[in-house]
């Protein structure tokens, strides 16, 4: 098999062509873009936060070395692993803010790394991977992954779903949001961008939390599975509607019983829980 990785434009793309001696030969079919200065967005999207890392999990070293130069390009400061225990490391000692993680990796799988990463914390995780079927996504998602992207992959929506997701990420810290929500035995500190049931504290992702935080803002109304998707991503994707389901059954399970989400079915979701609303400055 003869794996060849082409830069077109903004896109990466994988071509393969079966060979007889089934060995791998990777080549570059265009030259990797020069790091230059990033471009001011005319849509007035927010250039990356001082400091903020972006940790690129792929055992493809051609393919690995066109993400980071671009992600560097746009203003990322990037670390890199090419395997799975070496990303389990920086993960761990680096504290990236954000990982893109592919998911077939020596050492350990990116479904396994996510699940790890997801126990120690709220780091983000996009995955960014050749396995593009509907049970793939749902089962990522379900582990822990914040976002999906399927290879070949343009570049520009990578780094759109980057910002997007990091935008979730510090939503929660935003100085003009000191509120607190308690319902009942929930609290969610919306400054903090903590959520505790009693005394145990969620692990919750990103997403997970704006999810949260949208239904508990209302708790009785119904929400329709794109407006919660609105909520938490702030950005429609097609076909990513469904995925709200999967990110609702991982919340549900750090919830714990009794299970405070209902739904309604043929429309979505609604929080019930009992106790008065009660924001707190």
């Amino acid at each position: 098999m003869e794996a060849v990785w082409s830069l077109r434009g903004d896109s990466v793309e994988a071509a393969a062509a079966a060979r007889d001696s089934g060995t791998v030969r990777l080549r570059r079919a265009a030259r990797v873009p020069p790091v230059r200065p990033r471009r001011p967005d005319p849509e007035g999207d927010a250039a990356p936060m001082a400091g903020e890392r972006i940790l690129v999990v792929e055992d493809d070293a051609d393919l690995r070395d066109v993400v980071t130069r671009y992600l560097r390009s746009e203003g990322y400061a990037t670390l890199e692993a090419a395997d799975g225990p070496a990303g389990a490391r920086l993960a761990e000692t680096e504290g990236p803010d954000l990982i893109v993680l592919d998911w077939m990796l020596p050492g350990q799988s990116g479904l396994d790394l996510a699940r790890r990463v997801r126990a120690a914390g709220g780091t983000p995780i996009i995955m960014l991977t050749a396995r593009g079927e509907e049970p793939d996504v749902i089962v990522a998602l379900e582990v822990g992954a914040d976002d999906y992207l399927v290879k070949p992959v343009s570049l520009r929506q990578l780094v759109a779903r980057i910002r997007a997701v990091l935008r979730r990420a510090h939503a929660g810290a935003a100085p003009a949001s000191p509120e607190a929500i308690v319902l009942g035995d929930l609290r969610l500190d919306l400054a903090g961008h903590t959520a505790r049931r009693g005394p145990r504290l969620l692990p919750l992702t990103a997403t997970e939390f704006k999810l949260l935080a949208a239904l508990a803002r209302s708790p009785g109304r119904v929400f329709s599975r794109l407006q919660l998707m609105e909520a938490a991503i702030g950005d429609y994707y097609e076909g990513y509607e469904r995925t709200i389901d999967s990110h609702i059954s991982h919340l549900r399970h750090k919830l714990g019983a009794p299970d405070p989400i209902e739904t309604v079915h043929g429309i979505g979701y609604k929080l019930s829980v009992h106790g008065d609303r009660e924001p707190c400055g």
